[in-house]
């Protein structure tokens, strides 16, 4: 089952000082915090505060291919958690043929800000990154998930480009 999330925001991981995009479920608490690059970071950082640079950014291109073949963006995905590393598809309609594209997690969030499209996370994710949390002999997993879910809207969006 998916599970339909928002981008709740961007921070910065205070151990590993990596870019970390939070979902949350539109239902509930339940955060979901998923290490990006800087270069992806900034990608959904400059949608996020509708930031328009001179010339199209690499997603900001995607969208504008997307457009002109008339192509819609029906949603993106994360699917899948695999040692540490996160799995996306992005679900595309044209012309009434349903297409999935294999994406970084990064790369699906930015393009979904750009189309105005719902983010899902696999229930299975959910379950795995909390599992993964609970067993981790690393204390920033479990403690870092505690901090995100009492994070407050002056807390997010510090993140600095």
């Amino acid at each position: 089952m998916e599970i339909e999330m928002k981008i709740r925001g961007l921070m910065m991981d205070p151990v590993t000082q990596m870019p970390i995009v939070v979902l949350k479920e539109t239902n509930s608490d339940t955060v979901l915090p998923i290490w990006v690059g800087v270069y992806e970071a900034n990608a959904i950082a400059l949608e996020i505060e509708k930031v328009n640079p001179p010339r199209p950014m690499t997603h900001d291109l995607l969208k504008n291919l997307l457009v002109g073949l008339e192509t819609q963006v029906h949603k993106v995905v994360v699917t899948e958690l695999k040692e540490d590393t996160f799995y996306a598809v992005i679900w595309l309609q044209r012309n009434g043929q349903i297409i999935s594209i294999d994406s970084r997690p990064s790369d699906a969030l930015a393009l979904a800000l750009r189309m105005d499209c719902p983010i899902f996370v696999d229930e299975e994710v959910l379950k795995n990154s909390k599992l993964v949390a609970n067993m981790s002999d690393r204390v920033t997993s479990e403690e870092l998930r505690k901090w995100l879910e009492g994070l407050n809207d002056e807390d997010l969006g510090r993140y600095k480009m």
